[in-house]
């Protein structure tokens, strides 16, 4: 069993599936946690069903209050983050050519510039403690690519390398920075593929199998766990073997 007794964790994007099965799984495991989004009901929702959690309505696309927000999230914790999980994110597809620039800026904004500002302010509050992990789920396309989607892409990566610029700067301050990447993940997207293209997409894949919103959890509890002390500026893969680094 993972062991998160006590932790105190901030978890973004809390209201999609990943996000949602992220949120059960550490909260199982004993800790902590204020979980952010932007869709009111939803949080309502997992104020109702989780115990020892806080809602926090937050758009991180507002880069001018992300100081606020940490400084609030830090107080909701008695001062003191153990974990931030980024997970919140945002896809707005076309191809290239058609890509208009508002759409390739807002998927780089709120996907790789908030990753970068939120993680920025929460290692503030981690340096005074000379302790704390921060986890970033990316995407296999931030290392693939893929077809329409050149900024979703763009800003994946860009976690990923930013992933390991964080690493380095803090890891002798006992920080660690790691990414989660997940692959094709049952969700309310994936329902909406078409049966043949469905089995195009699996056939891809060397489990022949989309994933669960578990696994993508599991691996996160695993990185947010004393069983990962060792670990960081790593990217572990969750994508049943479409793709392999």
């Amino acid at each position: 069993m993972i062991n998160l007794k006590n932790l105190n964790i901030i978890l973004t994007g809390a209201t999609g599936v990943i996000g949602n099965s992220i949120l059960d799984k550490i909260i199982s495991a004993g800790s902590n946690v204020v979980a952010t989004g932007t869709n009111e009901e939803k949080l309502k929702k997992i104020q109702s069903n989780f115990k020892n959690v806080h809602t926090l309505k937050f758009d991180i696309s507002d880069h001018s209050k992300i100081e606020n927000f940490v400084d609030e999230c830090n107080n909701i914790l008695s001062n003191r983050i153990d974990i931030l999980i980024n997970n919140a994110g945002i896809t707005q597809d076309n191809l290239s050519i058609r890509m208009k620039e508002d759409e390739w800026k807002k998927v780089i904004d709120i996907n790789l510039s908030s990753t970068f500002l939120i993680s920025k302010n929460v290692i503030k509050k981690m340096l005074k403690s000379k302790n704390g992990k921060v986890i970033n789920v990316t995407s296999v396309v931030g290392h693939s690519g893929n077809i329409g989607q050149a900024n979703y892409a763009a800003s994946k990566a860009g976690i990923i390398a930013m992933s390991k610029s964080l690493a380095l700067e803090y890891g002798k301050k006992n920080i660690k920075i790691n990414c989660v990447s997940p692959g094709f993940i049952k969700s309310d997207m994936t329902d909406k593929i078409s049966d043949e293209h469905t089995e195009l997409l699996k056939s891809r894949i060397s489990l022949n199998k989309f994933g669960d919103p578990e696994d993508v959890a599991n691996t996160i509890a695993f990185l947010s766990s004393s069983l990962s002390d060792y670990i960081t500026g790593e990217t572990i893969h969750v994508n049943g073997g479409m793709y392999f680094s």
